[in-house]
């Protein structure tokens, strides 16, 4: 087998489990699943990943690696103000999400696992970056009187929430296809207002 036909078996692997996974969550997925997804041999799941739960664990860490390694450079830019990065951050965050729809669900499903350890460990360095410094410096100027992490936690739940309850608001008629993503990228621009008001800035 050559290693243009492997990684070609990988890739198509990984991509049915992590279809697999956001539909019906890491408890109900079997290994057979993911193979009829990916319409192979089952076998070959087993051979290439052992098990469901290593496939997980990576498909979990590179999704998680990949989202921090491509906002690291932002949030630790010295040279941008705080509201400049928070307009950086929600365009990137939305942008990707629209260009990965299942991303918001395969998330909460990594949550939901109690595999958090990658997500932790990025969390962690956003902890100790100069977006996190710059915050920090707003409230002891008296900006505003509430613990820093509200921030990133706000942002992201009005990024993300949207996404979650796309099915909801779509079956509901209150929008149609279209109209979600003229909706969505109209946030692009309201997010960093609000942001900006809620940090006083």
């Amino acid at each position: 087998m050559s290693s243009t036909t492997e990684v070609t078996t990988e890739e198509k692997i990984k991509e049915a489990a992590k279809a697999v996974f956001t539909r019906k969550g890491y408890a109900a997925t079997t290994v057979r699943d993911i193979a009829a997804e990916a319409d192979i041999n089952l076998s070959l799941v087993n051979y290439y990943f052992r098990s469901k739960e290593k496939l997980f664990q990576l498909i979990m860490t590179e999704t998680i690696q990949q989202l921090f390694d491509q906002i690291q450079p932002v949030v630790n830019n010295e040279k941008t103000t705080l509201d400049e990065k928070i307009e950086l951050l929600v365009g990137h965050y939305i942008d990707m999400i629209l260009q990965n729809p299942d991303f918001p669900f395969f998330m909460v499903n990594e949550v939901m696992s109690g595999s958090v350890e990658p997500m932790v460990n990025n969390i962690k360095n956003i902890q100790s970056s100069v977006f996190a410094k710059q915050v920090h410096a707003l409230r002891s100027e008296g900006r505003f009187d509430f613990e820093p992490v509200h921030v990133m936690m706000n942002m992201m739940g009005m990024i993300m929430f949207p996404f979650l309850s796309k099915n909801v608001i779509i079956n509901s008629g209150a929008m149609n296809d279209q109209e979600f993503i003229r909706t969505i990228t109209e946030r692009k621009r309201l997010i960093p207002i609000w942001m900006k008001q809620m940090l006083g800035i």
